[in-house]
């Protein structure tokens, strides 16, 4: 029996209780709710812009990301319809990073890498 008292303190359950707000740090290491999250962000503004993330990473080599961190904010960025989203992005598979940084006002710029 689970007691709904309980549930607040379970991290597995939180991000289901409680809906994440726009520009909190958000860390994700399901590759599906990955896939979905960048599917929703498109940047516009000065420098990198796009319609969809999630097409850049896959551009960019990552086909089944299994780690994504996204923070600051970004008033050119959307998630979904909503407006601001996050300023920073660092996506990883395996040993290969990709990373947005630079929004909120700033040039964007992307940047992919090997780790070693």
């Amino acid at each position: 029996m689970i007691r709904p008292w309980s549930l607040a303190y379970n991290a597995f359950v939180k991000p289901i209780l409680q809906p994440v707000r726009m520009m909190d740090p958000i860390e994700l290491n399901d590759p599906e709710e990955i896939e979905k999250f960048l599917g929703k962000i498109s940047l516009h503004g000065r420098g990198f812009c796009t319609d969809c993330l999630l097409a850049d990473v896959f551009d960019a080599g990552l086909t089944y990301p299994d780690f994504l961190k996204a923070s600051g904010s970004d008033p050119d960025a959307r998630y979904g319809t909503e407006s601001p989203a996050w300023a920073t992005y660092h996506v990883r598979q395996g040993k290969k990073v990709f990373m947005v940084y630079g929004g909120g006002g700033g040039v964007r710029r992307t940047h992919t890498t090997d780790t070693p």
